[in-house]
């Protein structure tokens, strides 16, 4: 059946999983996303300049994903977490501090990477069976953008 007050117009049984995947998808992007600042903010040595302006743009793309996720969990009739106490309880990708060498720092990005590409395409299996071409859509272009970053990142690690 049906439900009414989730405008993807899947029923709630077919959704429950996904949604269950996407929170999980949305816990590591936060820390994730934490990390990339803490990298941004505390890389140093002679890849500084290139460096720091990369984790930028990687935190910045991270932000956007994140919201783009919790309106897909909205649109799907779930809730998104929201709290940093369910991101750190859910999520695979562990918090890191006070890293400044940049080869560890990309070897994070990496890790973090593989984590997420391995996140996206499980969503992408569980959407694709229930004929939830949204997230579906959303799924394919993640995995996407993520093999081409995770090759990139790796390409600058030598």
């Amino acid at each position: 059946m049906k439900n009414l007050s989730n405008p993807a117009q899947l029923s709630d049984e077919k959704t429950a999983d996904l949604i269950k995947q996407l929170n999980h998808l949305l816990a590591d992007l936060q820390i994730h996303y934490q990390n990339l600042r803490g990298l941004h903010w505390n890389i140093k040595g002679q890849l500084f300049f290139s460096l720091h302006e990369k984790f930028e743009e990687y935190y910045t793309e991270s932000a956007e994903i994140i919201d783009e996720l919790a309106e897909r969990i909205l649109t799907l009739g779930g809730t998104p977490l929201h709290s940093f106490e369910d991101y750190l309880s859910e999520a695979a990708i562990k918090a890191k501090k006070n890293v400044s060498d940049g080869n560890e720092a990309l070897a994070i990005i990496a890790e973090n990477n593989k984590v997420l590409l391995h996140g996206y395409r499980e969503a992408l299996k569980t959407s694709s069976d229930i004929d939830d071409e949204g997230t579906t859509s959303m799924m394919s272009d993640l995995i996407s953008a993520t093999e081409k970053r995770l090759w990139m990142v790796q390409a600058a690690m030598g």
